[in-house]
């Protein structure tokens, strides 16, 4: 069955723009308005970003045919609501996934793979530790290596792509090799191998086999920090010369680095490598992220965003418009309404492991 030919993208869409394209269908809710009329709240994705979307009229008739993880072709208007572009749709139609190709709606790093593992295989060859450096090209070869430059590096909030956590470890690994020249004291080898390795598991911690990018069991059961122990301990009881202290200090590493106990660590970080590594994965993911928000607004010069309720504050940002990256954190207003209708939604659900509030003089986390 030949595949359908995606032409318009969410990354593309203009004020008053009439619509008629294929998206996946990344969430489905049916709600009423104030005046107890249902409509159905929905959250359209393909590879350049993710659009709120509502159907106000035979919302009913039409929920059958779009269906959560699966694909639609949609007849919508793009409208801005609150300097975000939404889709108020008219009509929809359930399409057979079998006709879509799935690169259109697979979001994914700008950088190349294959430069990606260049750089990665690079840095394993200047561990001058040469346990530590066997123990990582154990881990970074075969199928582990293949779905590592594959995996996103997080579900939603920063490097939720193809390629993410490779790219974002990259970028850990860059911070630290430079924090390990400022502070001379800090175990250089073991710090890199700990940025190399922390996020190692959500290979398994989550499922990317197709949008949108899902939690697999084990992930949501055991989660990424018990894996990645595991799969590293493994992997060191096949490495010889590698001492029992140096994979303890490795796996505490990979414990701390959520940072806190409330955030899923089961450790706090307690070696200056440790302490660095949680840092240094907060600021990339942190600052990922706001590049990202940055890429969405349109114009120029600074602005603020909507209130970002995983962070609890508004953030003020130059726009560069480079990335259509809509995270639809508002709500598009009924027509004709002063106000609009409630969320669809709550806040993003936080990763397995941690509560759904922190007490906010916390430092909110992305991981």
């Amino acid at each position: 069955m030949a595949s359908r030919k995606k032409t318009v993208f969410i990354g593309q869409l203009q004020e008053g723009q009439q619509v008629q394209e294929v998206f996946l269908v990344a969430k489905k809710a049916v709600a009423e308005t104030k005046a107890g009329k249902p409509y159905l709240a929905l959250v359209l994705m393909d590879r350049t970003g993710d659009i709120e979307a509502r159907i106000w009229d035979n919302a009913l008739q039409l929920e059958a045919q779009v269906e959560e993880g699966g694909f639609a072709l949609v007849q919508a208007v793009a409208r801005s609501f609150r300097d975000q572009m939404q889709l108020g749709v008219t009509g929809v139609q359930r399409v057979d996934e079998a006709t879509v190709d799935m690169a259109d709606f697979m979001p994914a790093s700008p950088r190349p793979a294959v430069d990606m593992v260049a750089e990665l295989e690079a840095v394993i060859a200047a561990i001058d530790d040469p346990p530590l450096r066997s123990l990582l090209q154990c881990i970074f070869s075969g199928e582990t290596l293949a779905r590592f430059q594959r995996a996103p590096a997080a579900k939603k909030l920063h490097h939720a792509y193809l390629g993410g956590l490779i790219e974002h470890t990259l970028s850990v690994v860059g911070m630290a090799k430079k924090a390990a020249t400022h502070y001379p004291f800090i175990d250089r080898d073991m710090l890199v191998a700990g940025a190399l390795l922390h996020d190692l598991a959500k290979i398994e911690e989550f499922d990317f086999s197709r949008p949108p990018f899902g939690y697999t069991d084990r992930g949501r059961l055991v989660g990424h920090l018990v894996l990645g122990v595991d799969l590293v301990r493994q992997a060191a009881s096949r490495v010889e010369g590698l001492s029992a202290d140096q994979v303890d200090r490795l796996l505490h590493i990979i414990l701390s680095h959520h940072g806190q106990y409330g955030y899923g660590s089961p450790v706090l970080p307690m070696t200056p490598e440790a302490i660095l590594l949680h840092h240094l994965d907060d600021i990339d993911a942190k600052m990922q992220f706001l590049d990202s928000q940055g890429r969405k607004m349109s114009g120029d010069g600074w602005q603020w965003t909507d209130y970002q309720r995983h962070l609890e504050r508004y953030l003020y940002l130059r726009a560069t418009g480079e990335d259509a990256d809509v995270d639809g954190s508002e709500t598009m207003g009924e027509p004709d309404a002063q106000e609009p209708p409630p969320p669809m939604a709550a806040a993003p659900s936080p990763a397995p492991n941690r509560p759904k509030k922190v007490a906010s003089h916390r430092q909110r986390t992305l991981f």
